[in-house]
């Protein structure tokens, strides 16, 4: 056998793990969804508190109570700043965002990208079709609506067509227009913001009206604008 014809195992074994977990956790977070509208919660809160939840198992009898407590309840609701146990700091090699699974997405969002601006570049470094190749199964409850509220925070005129790409990509992903339902009143008017920033770029010069003339460029991210508008369900 030649050295190029060699099997790495740990690295089919870390993506084979990393395949299971994010299948796991969708599996998890699916159920999650099915019944709390079986159970017709009474609002969007307390639907998302059901699926962020759905990780946690029930208390058995050696579990004891009023014990040491070693990590948090819940630790994919909790936010802002770390308690003061947890003093060791993270190297910036840790926080490098590299994620090659929806699952280290994920974590890795939630867990480093503390603020807006960070998540936002964070998102330009991946783009489109990173995004699109992660997220091809399902973005992921509350993810959806998270991303577009920071992008909508940060956008920049010299970042319309990266966004664009970004838009468009998790347009493709699975259960987008289930995802898209889901989100908060405050994730959809923010979605709203975004796409009015976008069309206030988009718009032609003065200059470029009085020629008569578009660039071929502008002309596709106009069209493409046009088809977000309406995946996206923006009036």
């Amino acid at each position: 056998m030649e050295r190029n014809d060699i099997i790495d195992f740990k690295a089919l074994e870390k993506e084979l793990q990393a395949a299971l977990t994010a299948d796991e956790k969708y599996k998890r977070e699916n159920a999650a969804k099915l019944r709390a509208v079986e159970q017709r919660v009474a609002s969007y809160e307390e639907f998302r508190g059901i699926v962020l939840a759905s990780h946690l198992k029930p208390l058995e009898r050696k579990d004891k109570i009023g014990g040491k407590r070693t990590v948090p309840w819940n630790c994919h609701t909790i936010q802002g700043r770390p308690s003061q146990d947890n003093t060791t700091e993270i190297s910036p090699e840790k926080t490098l965002f590299q994620p090659e699974t929806s699952a280290e997405f994920y974590r890795d969002w939630r867990r480093y990208l503390r603020s807006g601006l960070e998540r936002y570049e964070a998102l330009l470094r991946l783009r489109g079709p990173k995004l699109g190749h992660l997220f091809q199964t399902d973005v992921g409850f509350g993810l959806l609506g998270e991303m577009l509220v920071v992008l909508a925070d940060h956008v920049r005129p010299a970042d319309q067509s990266v966004v664009l790409g970004i838009l468009h990509s998790l347009a493709s992903t699975g259960r987008f227009t289930l995802n898209l339902s889901l989100m908060s009143h405050t994730e959809t008017e923010s979605c709203k913001v975004l796409f009015q920033k976008l069309q206030a770029m988009s718009a032609p010069s003065l200059e470029g009206q009085g020629l008569g003339e578009q660039p071929g460029e502008f002309r596709e991210e106009e069209s493409l604008l046009q088809e977000l508008l309406k995946l996206y369900q923006v009036d």
